[in-house]
């Protein structure tokens, strides 16, 4: 019987000016397949504010989602500092079910 491997997803949130490294880094992962960015706002911490965005009560931040092996997930986290910068939040949320939809589902 073959053992499932346990999935999880890993929010990535950075600010804007590591993107491109981010993504670089992300692709160069044998164990990423894929992933998932969109602009997001942060709010709070404003001890991690300008005074601009404490004024604005946010601030631009760019979130990544990534389905992985939970058992990946430390190799990746573990050259963030080195490989992109550092200030990247992260995340890990369990995942009970990944799939794909495709035309070859069963027909009535």
């Amino acid at each position: 019987m073959e053992t499932e491997t346990m999935k999880t997803m890993l929010v990535l949130n950075i600010s804007p000016e590591l993107e491109d490294d981010l993504v670089d880094y992300l692709l160069a992962q044998e164990h990423v397949t894929g992933f998932t960015s969109y602009p997001v706002r942060g709010h709070g911490e404003h001890s991690y504010l300008s005074i601009a965005e404490q004024v604005s009560g946010r601030r631009k931040r760019v979130q990544f989602e990534l389905i992985m092996a939970e058992a990946e997930v430390a190799s990746v986290i573990s050259k963030l500092a080195t490989e992109v910068g550092i200030g990247i939040g992260y995340w890990q949320l369990p995942v009970s079910n990944v799939g794909r939809v495709t035309g070859d589902t069963a027909r009535h």
